[in-house]
């Protein structure tokens, strides 16, 4: 119980981050959670087992990497090279750390399985886009919540849009599902350690600008990803199931800000 909590406070600082926007609750969490998991392993580590302390810290300074900036969307030029630096440097540290400080390969990119999609995967793909065409619309549209992205009415900004939905869309798959489930999962069963990566995954969704009831949608999507590179365990697969919902998110943020522009949707 006493790691859980340890866990638990380390993943709370997501929204205190990223909804509650108080940057010292979010450090008093992290350190709580990362001092109360040495505390707790200071006689109980072996050279064996892996350490939680260790895998707190590192799911830690991902997320210190990412509080340093805003999340709201921007597509200038200095938003653009903000989000590259913060963004990579989430997963590019982390993995550094692991791989040549502690010399161990507790963070992985698993691209490709070994086997090939089967018929559920390709339907669930197809699902994707059909789920994401009924439901987005009405979830950006009627909320209001397409407000949050800036408005995209030249060539120029529909372009940077969609290399920055897409972009992030990777990130979010690299950091929330082979960095911080990753690391949870040598610590806690993988239903818990998917609550608990879910926790910071939704937290940075809703700072991106998925407000309003848009939980609703990404609590059921982060856990679901988990879910899925667990069955698949497969990056590949699960960044396009995330590529091509944001395929549909980039879709309607266009059709929202210029109505009549991709006459598809029904709202």
């Amino acid at each position: 119980m006493s790691r859980l909590a340890a866990a638990l406070l380390v993943c709370l600082a997501a929204p205190a981050f990223f909804v509650l926007e108080t940057p010292w609750l979010g450090w008093v969490l992290l350190a709580t959670g990362v001092v109360l998991a040495w505390a707790i392993e200071r006689r109980a580590v072996t050279a064996a087992a892996p350490s939680l302390t260790r895998d707190l810290g590192l799911i830690a300074i991902g997320m210190l990497i990412v509080s340093v900036i805003p999340l709201a969307a921007e597509l200038d030029n200095l938003a653009m090279l903000r989000f590259t630096l913060a963004l990579g440097g989430a997963v590019v540290v982390p993995y550094l750390v692991s791989r040549f400080v502690f010399r161990d390969r507790a963070i992985r990119f698993p691209w490709r399985a070994g086997r090939r999609w089967g018929r559920l995967q390709w339907t669930w793909l197809v699902a994707v886009l059909v789920l994401g065409w009924l439901i987005l619309p009405f979830y950006f549209i009627t909320s209001g919540v397409y407000q949050n992205w800036p408005v995209v009415d030249t060539p120029d900004l529909i372009a940077r849009l969609f290399v920055g939905v897409g972009a992030v869309g990777i990130w979010d798959e690299l950091f929330f599902i082979c960095t911080v489930f990753a690391l949870l999962r040598r610590h806690f069963p993988d239903a818990l350690a998917n609550v608990l990566q879910a926790i910071v995954f939704v937290s940075f969704l809703w700072e991106l600008g998925y407000r309003e009831w848009g939980p609703l949608l990404t609590i059921p999507f982060a856990l679901l990803q988990g879910y899925i590179f667990l069955r698949t365990h497969s990056l590949a697969y699960v960044v396009t199931v995330h590529l091509l919902f944001d395929a549909v998110v980039f879709a309607v943020l266009v059709h929202a800000h210029n109505p009549g522009l991709l006459p598809v949707f029904l709202v």
